[in-house]
């Protein structure tokens, strides 16, 4: 699926939402709970969640694949977890604030 930032996705296993942030110049199978997102509002189909893939998505959190150049923010969470394949994702720390010395 070739994405661009702003698009808004949604799982077909459970109620995770995200929008991209930053998105590769090429194709990405990017997945919650082993199935692929869709576009929301898309009519998806509810699938069960992979053993592999239930991790789960946090909302507010940025989810990143530095390898390929992907970031996405959770927007509603869900009891799947976010992948490129099979590759889970990971959640991008905070920057610490500089020091007020």
């Amino acid at each position: 699926m070739q994405l661009k930032p702003g698009t808004r996705l949604e799982s077909q296993t459970c109620d995770a939402q995200v929008i991209v942030v930053r998105a590769p110049a090429t194709d990405v199978d990017l997945r919650c709970g082993g199935e692929p997102l869709v576009a929301i509002g898309a009519g998806k189909d509810k699938h069960p969640i992979s053993a592999d893939h239930e991790a789960g998505t946090l909302m507010g959190k940025r989810y990143i694949e530095d390898e390929i150049g992907i970031e996405v923010l959770c927007t509603k969470p869900g009891k799947g977890s976010l992948s490129i394949g099979d590759v889970d994702l990971l959640t991008k720390d905070a920057k610490p604030l500089p020091s007020s010395d």
